[in-house]
């Protein structure tokens, strides 16, 4: 099953195994490969369409680095090791994932531009609020709106998808 040109068994029995060995923790290991695929999907890089597979890997890569960097400002946090049973995946598991990444995708492409523009640099690029606002020549107050539109979009949605 593929998504964007993404084999999303590929994605869930070889690329997600290997992040979890490198964190060590089976839910911060998907949350990282999920992050990705938003990643994936919201990129314009023409390098997304040709290697599709190496595009992801090394977004996941860039990820984990973050998730270090993060985990090493706080000495005394230590993952707990979520290494019980392997993980598996069905069909209707990655049928599934792909529904709800396909809207996922679809409600961020329907937001306003500017509105999409704020949601993507604040939630998927890291930028902080006040940059956004310097970045684009907009007002604390407008970068905080348009947040807040996007999150109750994001939100309504997966309300009526859980119907």
């Amino acid at each position: 099953m593929f998504w964007h040109g993404i084999n999303l068994h590929w994605a869930y029995t070889t690329l997600l195994p290997g992040i979890r060995r490198k964190t060590r923790c089976q839910h911060m290991a998907s949350d990282i490969l999920h992050d990705g695929f938003l990643r994936f999907a919201l990129t314009s890089s023409p390098n997304r369409a040709h290697e599709p597979h190496a595009y992801l890997r090394t977004i996941v890569q860039n990820l984990l680095l973050e998730q270090y960097r993060r985990e090493s400002y706080f000495a005394d946090y230590q993952q707990q090791a979520d290494l019980e049973e392997p993980f598996t995946v069905s069909v209707e598991h990655l049928a599934d994932i792909k529904q709800r990444l396909e809207l996922v995708t679809q409600i961020i492409q329907d937001l306003p531009p500017r509105c999409r523009q704020v949601f993507v640099m604040y939630r998927i690029e890291g930028y902080a609020q006040k940059e956004i606002a310097s970045q684009l020549n907009i007002s604390l107050n407008m970068v905080e709106r348009h947040l807040i539109r996007a999150l109750l979009d994001i939100r309504a949605a997966r309300e009526q998808f859980l119907k």
